[in-house]
């Protein structure tokens, strides 16, 4: 199946790294973001991204293109102008970078990919957040819940620490519970072609503008997902995802 990686946005809360690299570029242990994404869908068997670019798009490209060219070792002639590489180990990815322009919105940038999945639903999530979505399990309760869209819904970590109390006493001090109030959409999408009917130009704004008429319609199914989930909206999350994958324990890592 099909997945879609919206990677095309400014990434203005992260200024600090996307000043001079797009969002689904900044590195967490030596690997961009969107390279430990495409990772979690391989383990699953999904192999073949559409990444939609708007914003310093050229550096994902170019990202890409070396990371095929330089991976394993090389033998140089220099008299010949020879490169041969070898003992390469590579993943089985096929990844389309497209353009979808630069200020274009979320659903504006899924309708530019219309031609390429019409065939089939196809998958969607967002190039800064990380999680481990069973995407099996997803797929499935998509199947069997036959809506056009199907969304993961998260609890995101609590941006405060939280007192409990006894009388006035301060009971317990929880400093900053990996699990928030409420549930949100945390990406990790499942789409019919179906959507594209809720698409209009490239001013529509998947979130608000076409999840929310689809909604209205009932057709929208939520794959609870209570286990790790975490974007990287700020200089604050880079850090602690940083600091999860070197602990050697990410919940998201597939060896």
């Amino acid at each position: 199946m099909k997945t879609v990686i919206l990677a095309g946005g400014l990434g203005t809360r992260l200024a600090e790294e996307t000043e001079i690299k797009p969002k689904p570029m900044v590195e967490i242990g030596d690997r961009p973001i969107l390279w430990h994404i495409l990772k979690h869908y391989a383990h699953f068997g999904h192999n073949e991204f559409y990444v939609a670019l708007g914003y310093k798009g050229e550096y994902i490209k170019r990202y890409f293109v070396d990371y095929c060219a330089l991976q394993g070792n090389m033998t140089v002639r220099t008299n010949e102008g020879i490169v041969n590489s070898h003992e390469r180990e590579m993943e089985n990815w096929t990844i389309h970078l497209i353009d979808t322009g630069h200020l274009t919105m979320t659903g504006g940038r899924l309708l530019r990919l219309r031609q390429h999945l019409s065939d089939g639903p196809f998958m969607l999530t967002y190039g800064d957040g990380l999680a481990n979505v069973d995407i099996s399990k997803l797929l499935e309760f998509h199947k069997r819940h036959g809506k056009i869209a199907t969304v993961t819904a998260v609890r995101p970590p609590a941006r405060f620490g939280r007192l409990e109390f006894d009388g006035d006493l301060v009971a317990d001090f929880i400093e900053k519970p990996r699990q928030g109030e409420g549930w949100i959409n945390g990406g990790f999408m499942v789409l019919e072609p179906a959507v594209f009917d809720y698409l209009d130009d490239d001013n529509t704004i998947f979130e608000s503008n076409t999840l929310e008429r689809l909604t209205a319609e009932r057709q929208v199914a939520a794959f609870k997902h209570d286990d790790f989930w975490q974007c990287m909206d700020t200089l604050r999350d880079k850090k602690y995802l940083e600091e999860v994958w070197q602990s050697g324990q990410a919940p998201w890592r597939h060896l």
